[in-house]
């Protein structure tokens, strides 16, 4: 398969990891147990990170590390390695280095909004092979013309190109930003390791209008949720969508143009991969017209699911629908069995994993309650993945085995309830506190927005004749 890889110079890793004094590195709290700042546990994957006397006298009571010297530098830089230390940078390079990058195809409209919404900054429009050639106006604006669509990879590509900065944000022709998001995005930059900064893309209306509308809105794809963190192939946040983000020159590997779709996640992993860092800082906010017909909603999350099998073509196990231990994966099968055996073998794992994990944390107070914790998010983490992979990743064969097997149809009309009223309370509820749906509508459409997704992912593997965006990843 030809890829084609744009690149504006050779991309090595970071020459410079030191962080600048004055950054500051804030423990994330979710990770502090009874106040005690001794024994860390979090991060994406889960890890347990004790801080010695030393560390310690270097720590605010609060868990606030300024970095004035080598030692400071040095466990700022762990602490943020681990994902249980999050930046707090007091400063960054001016919004006057950043060229924003708008790709565009068949969209006049949106471009005059995103460019009256960020006056006075240096603008390059990549017209991609539009129909009506688009026309921007104004001081610092641009307009470059493909005579045919090349593709949104290509049309980046191409902006970041001609741009004379070091820095540069992408923006789709469908989004406005908001507040003093650049500000804010830039300050992370600070750190010489990260490469790409993107802020949270959220609706652009009321939460109003048809179901459909109102789900579009309060549950995008595009949309990564309010917690910050970093970037990465296997963690809570796997990557971040190319409709908003900034991005270092010098860290910038290319958009791969032979994608269509994913080459965003594809950007993400080859950026972690080559040692860069990608984070994500929900405070600052991009909004998007989403799609509010579900024709439309349902045919554009069939087009994201058909990038699975390219992704799995090139980065392997990373794109894994499962990924798991044996014996967390034996445990969730035995507890989805419902039977007496599998309950018992779940209770025997379980019970071993809590003793493994305590025996790792001697002298460390609270061990128990830590290990304890520390299984029951695996097993909870386990049974989630299992009942995403049955609704979305293997709908068919879920759908074909459950109508000759009545016990098993049970269980999925089970689970698929069960799932969508867990992910409400989780995103309707306890993020955002004011539902724009009703549990009953949500449950609706999630299931639907799995069935489109889990079409595409299908079409894509039969077309590439890859399985692997199917295949499961389990470690001993």
């Amino acid at each position: 398969m030809e890829r084609r890889l744009h690149r504006t110079s050779a991309v090595t890793r970071p020459a410079e990891v030191g962080l600048p004094d004055g950054f500051q590195v804030q423990i994330d709290q979710r990770c502090v147990r009874n106040g005690d700042l001794r024994c860390l546990v979090g991060g994406s994957p889960t890890r347990v990170l004790k801080l010695s006397e030393a560390a310690l006298g270097m720590t605010s009571a609060d868990g606030r590390i300024a970095v004035h010297d080598a030692a400071t530098r040095s466990l700022a830089r762990t602490l943020l390695d681990s994902g249980i230390g999050l930046p707090r940078p007091m400063r960054g390079p001016g919004v006057d280095s950043v060229t924003i990058v708008i790709p565009v195809c068949d969209n006049q409209s949106g471009v005059d909004t995103l460019v009256r919404a960020v006056p006075g900054r240096r603008v390059i429009v990549v017209d991609d092979g539009s129909a009506e050639p688009i026309r921007a106006d104004g001081d610092g604006v641009t307009v470059i013309r493909f005579d045919d669509n090349r593709g949104p990879a290509a049309a980046r590509n191409a902006g970041l190109a001609a741009a004379e900065t070091d820095l540069v944000a992408f923006l789709d022709s469908d989004t406005v930003p908001t507040g003093d998001w650049l500000t804010m995005l830039l300050a992370h930059f600070s750190d010489p390791t990260v490469a790409i900064v993107a802020p949270r893309v959220v609706g652009r209306r009321e939460q109003t209008g048809s179901m459909v509308a109102r789900y579009a809105n309060a549950h995008s794809s595009l949309d990564m949720g309010p917690t910050e963190g970093p970037v990465a192939p296997g963690t809570a946040l796997a990557y971040v969508p190319s409709a908003a983000m900034v991005v270092r020159r010098d860290g910038f590997l290319g958009f791969d143009e032979s994608l269509r779709v994913a080459e965003d996640v594809d950007l993400c992993w080859r950026t972690d991969a080559s040692g860069w860092r990608v984070y994500y800082d929900p405070i600052a906010q991009v909004r998007h017209d989403h799609r509010e017909s579900l024709g439309r909603l349902l045919d554009r999350r069939r087009y994201y699911g058909t990038g699975a099998a390219e992704l799995a073509g090139r980065h392997g196990p990373v794109a894994a629908p499962v990924m798991s231990t044996v014996p967390v994966a034996v445990a969730v099968i035995g507890l989805l069995t419902r039977t007496r055996l599998g309950l018992l073998i779940a209770a025997i794992l379980a019970l071993h994993s809590i003793y493994r994990t305590r025996a790792l944390l001697t002298g460390i107070p609270g061990r128990e309650l830590i290990a304890t914790r520390s299984t029951g998010r695996a097993l909870g983490w386990g049974l989630l993945q299992a009942c995403q992979a049955l609704l979305r990743h293997y709908w068919p064969i879920t759908l074909a085995v459950a109508l000759f097997w009545p016990r098993f149809r049970s269980l999925v009309l089970q689970l698929a309830v069960a799932e969508g009223a867990a992910e409400w309370i989780r995103h309707q509820v306890l993020q955002t506190r004011s539902p724009a749906l009703g549990p009953v509508g949500f449950v609706c459409m999630r299931r639907l927005d799995d069935l489109a997704y889990g079409t595409g992912l299908w079409q894509g593997v039969l077309s590439a004749a890859s399985p692997g965006a199917l295949r499961p990843v389990l470690k001993t």
